[in-house]
């Protein structure tokens, strides 16, 4: 003979979940976002940065308007100008490509395969390495660099009316890790001078001098 179970008398109507409590868990987990929705975005950003004739507008709308974005390259600030501050807002974003453009020549940048990339789908991060030759261009130095970005995205909601690009994913926060030493160097025109040092393995390997404005020797 079945005994019956005794419902505990503390539960109330209230307690117990909704149809439309339901529906609006189920409909975020159905909206989760994936690796390729974080991908998608990524790439867009990547590609306005290895234009060989970067467009500022492409970079500055790879960006969120709110939350307000961040760049942030890792460094002690007496190194270089666009090092160790953070640069925050569309009017941040564009001062720092602003400050790269007008120091800096780059080429030949790479990034390593995909399947290398660290995508956290839970904080809305990806990771990668790349590599690109840099050169400073007021002393006509340059090294070979490898670097690390951890690029994060987040929805835009710039407000109401602003456009076609209201609820897209962009990038919110760009922070960079790169070789703060050379660039240290070169901009005291003083990389060159380890060229056939002794000091390491390779001696110059991976230094160039005499570069034009645009980063050819």
């Amino acid at each position: 003979m079945l005994t019956p179970i005794k419902l505990p008398t503390s539960i109330s109507p209230t307690s117990i979940p909704t149809t439309s409590k339901v529906y609006t868990f189920k409909q975020k987990f159905l909206n989760m976002t994936t690796r390729t929705d974080l991908l998608n975005p990524i790439h867009t950003f990547l590609e306005a940065l290895t234009n060989p004739s970067p467009n500022p507008n492409n970079l500055l709308s790879a960006f969120t308007t709110s939350p307000k974005p961040l760049i942030h390259e890792h460094g002690l600030p007496q190194l270089a100008p666009f090092l160790g501050r953070p640069f925050t807002g569309q009017d941040g974003i564009a001062t720092y490509f602003e400050l790269i453009s007008s120091l800096l020549s780059i080429k030949n940048m790479v990034f390593e395969p995909e399947e290398n990339w660290v995508v956290d789908t839970s904080c809305m991060a990806v990771s990668l390495r790349g590599s690109a030759t840099f050169g400073w261009k007021e002393t006509r130095q340059a090294w070979d660099e490898t670097f690390i970005y951890r690029i994060k995205l987040a929805v835009d909601r710039p407000g109401s009316g602003s456009g076609s690009g209201e609820g897209k994913l962009a990038v919110c926060e760009y922070q960079v890790w790169a070789d703060t030493g050379a660039a240290y160097l070169a901009r005291l025109g003083k990389l060159g001078d380890l060229v056939g040092s002794k000091v390491g393995e390779g001696g110059g390997e991976g230094i160039h001098v005499d570069i034009d404005a645009e980063g050819t020797r």
